[in-house]
């Protein structure tokens, strides 16, 4: 997400790394003066490509000293941010097991979602997961965690937070957090959490709400899933809420739309050998009036969502504009446990749109909210009759927009 905050969601406290990208190797070395070093025998830097020259200069003539291993990952990172793709990322080997995890919605950890606070004081405490370690040792969101195993977070940062929270199944992490002006300890288990990707309830009215934090693994059984038990319990319209939903991966969300609409065209891709894939739908449908909430961190396959349902006139889509990205990325593991996640193609809606060349997806119904209202929503910190963009979705399902 690009806001003037970065909500990490850190492993046991559910990390999602944003990390820059690259492919491994270093940057090159322009010697303009002439002077060529000698490499015990090598010579100047011969059979070596740049990258390879430069770090031999860096861990043979530095004078402290540099671990070549930070070399190549710092190499790497900047070697795919240098094509200036935003959404290609590096993952150092260390970090690949906890994005995997991420991507299946699984970690090891004390369910907690953190955001560094802008004032510095530590990293505040967003929400919990339902029935987390975290929620029964007494832990609220709104808390500020400030310590981990009597450690200041300000020392730490995040990811050496991170580091000393994840650990094995069964184990205990000491945390200290601030409440109110008081400081406050906890000894939390780490346990195995698989993340709730598709929430539900039935709102008045006998409006099914839906919430789907993610496209990854289990997205569209947990979806379907709960689609069926709403319409059991007599739901009559349903609402998806997909706001602060980063994407995730085709085939749930293929799945997903291919449940709720009827026969056609649903997603094409082009790979970066001009390949084409078109998935389509069957006959068979959800036929009842939907919304879709949206907003400006509503990403990739939750955009497409929103898209593919507004494109089939199959429900008003309502909120903010969405960010636009229609790259999809590729995650290739590296020969050192490392990986890059690498845009590899183009995806396009029904009609063929590139949502990033039309600037994200466009709402029906535009409904913004303040900073202050927004944070509570990812929160989940309001009832839904103080969420104005939720009324703002059952007002047009009520007037059949």
């Amino acid at each position: 997400m690009e806001k003037n905050k970065k909500i990490l969601k850190i492993l046991g406290i559910t990390a999602s790394y944003i990390l820059a990208v690259a492919v491994g190797g270093f940057v090159s070395l322009c010697l303009a003066t002439g002077w060529v070093p000698f490499f015990g025998g090598l010579g100047p830097g011969i059979g070596q490509s740049k990258l390879e020259e430069l770090e031999n200069i860096i861990l043979q003539q530095y004078i402290d000293g540099a671990d070549p291993k930070v070399l190549e990952d710092a190499a790497a990172e900047a070697m795919v941010k240098a094509t200036g793709d935003r959404w290609s990322y590096y993952i150092p080997a260390d970090q690949y097991d906890a994005v995997m995890d991420n991507k299946n919605n699984t970690y090891v950890g004390i369910g907690i979602t953190i955001m560094a606070t802008q004032d510095g004081t530590g990293l505040e405490i967003l929400k919990l997961e339902p029935e987390c370690p975290a929620k029964e040792a007494g832990i609220l969101p709104g808390d500020i965690l400030t310590a981990v195993e009597g450690q200041s977070v300000k020392e730490l940062g995040t990811t050496g937070a991170a580091d000393l929270i994840q650990g094995e199944p069964g184990t205990f992490v000491n945390v200290e957090v601030l409440r109110e002006g008081e400081t406050l300890a906890f000894t939390v288990e780490r346990r195995q959490i698989q993340q709730q990707v598709a929430t539900y309830e039935m709102l008045p009215d006998k409006v099914g709400y839906i919430k789907i934090v993610n496209f990854n693994t289990n997205c569209a059984k947990d979806t379907i899933a709960a689609v069926d038990a709403l319409i059991e319990q007599g739901a009559e319209s349903l609402v998806f809420d997909v706001r602060f939903n980063p994407g995730g991966y085709t085939s749930e969300l293929v799945e997903v739309l291919d449940y709720l609409l009827p026969e056609g065209p649903l997603f094409r891709g082009v790979d970066y050998l001009g390949n084409e894939t078109l998935d389509e739908s069957d006959a068979d449908c959800i036929d009842l009036p939907m919304a879709v909430l949206v907003n400006s961190d509503s990403y990739s396959a939750a955009e497409f969502f929103a898209a593919a349902l507004q494109e089939y006139d199959w429900a008003t889509v309502v909120g903010e504009q969405t960010v636009g990205k229609s790259n999809f990325q590729y995650t290739l593991r590296l020969k050192d446990g490392s990986a890059v996640a690498l845009s590899t193609g183009h995806y396009f809606t029904p009609n063929g749109v590139n949502l990033t060349e039309a600037g994200g997806l466009t709402p029906d119904v535009v409904s913004e909210v303040d900073e202050e209202t927004a944070a509570k929503i990812y929160s989940d910190l309001l009832e839904p009759e103080e969420d104005p963009q939720l009324q703002d979705a059952l007002a047009a399902l009520k007037s059949g927009k």
